[in-house]
């Protein structure tokens, strides 16, 4: 100790990592004597007012004589300046925070949400550009709020499953992949089922008004939702029996034509059918699927018979997928439920088929005099008079009807009439759901050429 009561400086001990004490100071110690204005000094010769600083004479050199102080004149006072006009605001400049990684990865949710600050903002978006796991992070999350918005559809896209498939596939490819050509089927067999498994037990029992054309009319039967199944399940057996499978309506003598088989099947089941008819139908075109990926590249030109007429699996396979999507909208219409369009080129596949059995449906209709006369007979395989049907949008395309034989070539230049139709549009003709009179977008050439072609359509449609 000091003799003034403090510790000597030699003997202080301090403890390691301790802040110290200050120790008392003045009252002066607290001002910033750089921040104090000086006193002006006063001129050369003149009496230093009180509280100014003295000038300090510089030493004289011994034997100099000292110069005499010539007084001069007072220093002008300067005048004051005029203000200035205030400047404009400058631009407001937002400063960017030095945030780390996590943090700004965290800010990421709020940020698709336009919930965060305008800082925080301008630190996100300056991280993005250098970050690219963020930014494609940020991305899926902008389209993620896009789904919170209430004015689109809640439905899951149509062709979700097909992108599903097609990712999974190009993965890790199927060891025997599903022929292209039974493609269409798979897709609407699965998309049907997609809708049932959405409808509840009592929809099962909605009314369902089924529509086709005979000759110059048309008609209808109303079912269930589950009598469509059935219907669906009874002609799919032809196919079925074709590739050597079980027939769901059993063994012995069953009918070729699809209207007697539907008529036995709902006259076979004791009760009116219920969701059960679901699982067969689906078990059933599981099976056909399978059994024709496995049966060779031979098994698409097997006949299948449907009494009247024949034809090759591929295309009765593409039959079936055709009335499976027109019916799962017959069922979509009873449940209020959505049901898009197939894919541009399944249903391109489905108009190209209808549009190859046109010339043989115009030729069974002449039979029964319900078409006009041939006016020109040529041999097969020539050109012949033809109608060209333009399909529009959707799945379209230009198909050259031949009028006056099926085995006559459709072509170019012997066309005498044109005829075009929506692709959808020209599908619900073929399906008989709506009037030929009402088909047609646009017209041009013989008219009785026309009308044969646009009746010839309505007539491919069958329960």
């Amino acid at each position: 100790m000091s003799g003034d009561g403090r510790e000597s400086e030699g003997g202080e001990e301090e403890v390691r990592g301790a802040r110290r004490i200050p120790g008392p100071r003045g009252a002066a110690d607290d001002l910033d004597l750089e921040s104090v204005p000086l006193p002006p000094l006063p001129p050369p010769g003149s009496a230093a007012p009180a509280g100014s600083v003295p000038e300090q004479a510089a030493p004289e050199e011994p034997g100099s004589v000292p110069e005499q102080a010539t007084p001069e004149q007072p220093e002008p006072v300067p005048e004051q300046p005029v203000p200035e006009p205030p400047e404009a605001p400058e631009a407001l400049v937002i400063s960017v925070p030095d945030l780390s990684h996590r943090v700004l990865k965290a800010l990421l949710g709020a940020w698709a949400l336009s919930a965060c600050s305008a800082e925080e903002t301008a630190a996100v978006e300056e991280h993005l550009t250098s970050c690219a796991p963020c930014a494609d992070e940020a991305l899926r999350l902008r389209d993620a709020v896009g789904l919170l918005h209430t004015d689109g559809s809640l439905d899951l896209d149509p062709t979700l499953r097909s992108r599903v498939m097609d990712g999974c596939l190009g993965r890790r490819p199927a060891r025997i992949p599903v022929p292209e050509w039974a493609a269409p089927y798979d897709a609407e067999t699965a998309r049907l089922d997609a809708l049932l498994r959405d409808i509840g037990d009592s929809e099962w029992h909605a009314p369902v008004r089924l529509r086709w054309f005979e000759e110059e009319r048309e008609v209808s039967r109303r079912t269930t939702v589950a009598g469509v199944i059935s219907h669906l399940t009874a002609v799919d057996g032809l196919l079925s029996t074709a590739l050597g499978l079980d027939d769901p309506l059993g063994v012995g003598e069953t009918p070729l034509d699809p209207t007697e088989r539907t008529e036995r099947h709902w006259s076979a089941a004791h009760r009116p059918p219920t969701r059960a008819v679901r699982e067969p139908w689906r078990a059933q075109s599981h099976e056909l699927i399978r059994t024709a990926s496995f049966a060779g590249r031979n098994v698409a030109e097997a006949s299948v018979s449907y009494g009247a007429f024949a034809l090759p699996l591929q295309d009765a396979l593409l039959d079936r997928a055709f009335e499976c999507w027109v019916h799962g909208g017959d069922i979509a219409d009873a449940v209020d439920y959505p049901y898009e369009a197939p894919s541009a080129a399944h249903l391109h596949r489905m108009i190209d088929l209808a549009a190859r059995l046109l010339p043989a449906a115009v030729a069974g209709r002449r039979r029964s005099g319900l078409a006009g006369p041939a006016k020109d007979l040529v041999t097969a395989g020539a050109p012949g008079r033809s109608v060209h049907l333009e399909i529009e949008g959707h799945g379209g395309g230009d198909w050259y009807i031949a009028l006056d034989s099926p085995a006559a070539l459709g072509s170019p230049e012997r066309t005498v009439a044109q005829v075009a139709l929506d692709g959808v549009e020209f599908c619900r003709l073929a399906a008989g759901h709506i009037s030929p009179v009402e088909a047609a977008a646009g017209q041009e050439g013989d008219r009785e050429a026309i009308r044969d072609v646009l009746f010839a359509t309505a007539s491919l449609s069958r329960l």
